[in-house]
């Protein structure tokens, strides 16, 4: 660490904006070291604490039934989802479709807690590409979990060619993609009404939960919102 206890570990321009992951050791508890990325200079994720990430899978899978089972999520973030969903004994197969090849890289370089886990499970996937591009094409292939944590919100996006996903168009083209029992899990920091009424528009039974937890950085509790449909 430095003396500022904070650590570098890639920094490269994307065109999203310069993105950054680094890792320092956390004041408010002295001697815990954690694992950040910041895009375009603001906040991103974080490996301190992962519940709504996790839930996202574990939900998810929760609605499934069967065996078998064929993931697949957009977004690897610092892999948390993607972990959370092998830890389950019915999955078969996880594939996540990560935009940024940076982020890949950090996953090949084992930069983040999580990529060493990830890398050894056979089951575990990492292909490059568009979300959000690949579920409004055709489909070669139907999967069970569908699972999405790449921007902020449905209401905050990181680059407005991802709305076209949050409608009744976009999520009818999506539904193309799910086994005929299969659930969407979305991940979001905010509620959405509108992508909520979107949702329900397509999908027979829809569910919206809340992952409350307090973060002791910030000193403040903290409500992340996860959307579900199937």
């Amino acid at each position: 660490m430095t003396p500022s206890n904070l650590e570098i570990l890639a920094y490269e321009d994307t065109p999203l904006g310069p993105l950054c992951l680094r890792r320092r050791e956390l004041l408010s508890s002295p001697g815990r070291v954690v694992t950040e990325v910041t895009l375009n200079h603001e906040f991103l994720m974080s490996s301190h604490i992962t519940v709504s990430e996790r839930a996202l899978a574990t939900t998810a899978l929760d609605l499934c039934p069967g065996q078998n089972l064929s993931v697949l999520i957009g977004g690897l973030g610092l892999g948390y989802t993607a972990a959370a969903a092998l830890e389950c004994g019915r999955v078969a197969s996880v594939e996540v479709v990560e935009f940024l090849p940076q982020v890949i890289e950090w996953l090949e370089d084992g930069l983040f807690p999580m990529a060493g886990r990830l890398s050894a499970d056979e089951r575990f996937h990492l292909v490059p590409g568009d979300v959000y591009a690949r579920l409004l094409a055709a489909p070669d292939e139907r999967f069970d979990v569908i699972l999405i944590d790449v921007d902020h919100a449905p209401d905050d996006k990181l680059t407005d060619e991802n709305a076209s996903f949050y409608v009744e168009d976009g999520l009818k083209r999506a539904r193309r993609h799910l086994a005929s029992e299969g659930v969407l899990g979305v991940w979001s920091y905010a509620e959405s009404s509108p992508f909520s009424e979107a949702l329900r528009s397509v999908f027979d039974d829809v569910s919206v939960e809340r992952v409350t937890y307090f973060n002791d950085v910030i000193d403040d509790e903290i409500t992340d919102w996860l959307f579900f449909a199937r």
